[in-house]
């Protein structure tokens, strides 16, 4: 799969992209990602890629020029997707995440600046897309969360690909609580359940732990999954 960044600052990407799973995951060529610079597209003697907003107002745009020209020298394969990273976007979420894992050849990411893109982006753009109620410096720190959140989910990033299927959210709940040895540490104990070897009972045991940490934790994915198993009941 291929990822295409636009972004004022490719060097925000080096370190990350040579790390872990993701780097490992590049270096066998399971995707690809290419990094294009805004600022190559200008076309003044200084490379000015924003301006003062039309109506006044405080902070500077970014120009849809550069943007534009920027996206138009890529390469289009078939199934592409062309994302806005902006706090107005529709959440992130990982069923959004599989959904493009599994239906796209690219994935074009455009990473703001400043106040904002000049609006008539969008016309260009497919999809806008949060990684939260909050705002950031950059662009790119949402573009990189989605770019990882994308390649685990790709065939061959993960070795246990039946792992991805119990992560928090798979079904609709977080995840259950995860241990290792030592069986004690400064008092603190594994649970019982974990150490008898009764895979039944152990099954049992996360379930309900999903269940009660996601009621706890998070009440609005609670009721939706509540929701989603009242339908299921009925149908």
């Amino acid at each position: 799969m291929r990822f295409d960044l636009i972004s004022l600052f490719p060097d925000f990407f080096t370190s990350p992209l040579n790390s872990g799973l993701i780097g490992k995951a590049l270096q066998r060529e399971i995707a690809q990602v290419h990094i294009t610079n805004p600022r190559d597209f200008t076309t003044d003697k200084h490379h000015k890629v924003d301006d003062e907003p039309y109506g006044g107002g405080v902070g500077m745009v970014m120009k849809v020029a550069p943007i534009v020209a920027a996206l138009e020298s890529l390469p289009q394969q078939a199934r592409r997707e062309v994302v806005l990273m902006t706090p107005q976007g529709e959440p992130m979420t990982q069923s959004l995440l599989w959904q493009w894992s599994t239906s796209l050849d690219q994935l074009v990411i455009i990473c703001g600046h400043y106040e904002g893109v000049d609006e008539r982006i969008l016309n260009v753009v497919t999809r806008e897309v949060s990684l939260g109620d909050f705002v950031l410096t950059c662009g790119e720190i949402p573009a990189l969360a989605l770019l990882n959140g994308v390649i685990r989910l790709l065939p061959g990033t993960v070795a246990k690909r039946d792992s991805l299927h119990y992560d928090s959210f798979e079904s609709g709940l977080l995840d259950y609580p995860h241990y290792t040895r030592p069986a004690e540490f400064r008092g603190w104990t594994v649970p019982d359940v974990l150490r008898s070897g009764n895979h039944a009972a152990i099954a049992q045991w996360r379930r309900q732990q999903q269940i009660e940490r996601t009621r706890e934790r998070r009440c609005d994915l609670y009721e939706r999954w509540q929701q989603q198993q009242w339908e299921n009941k009925d149908n």
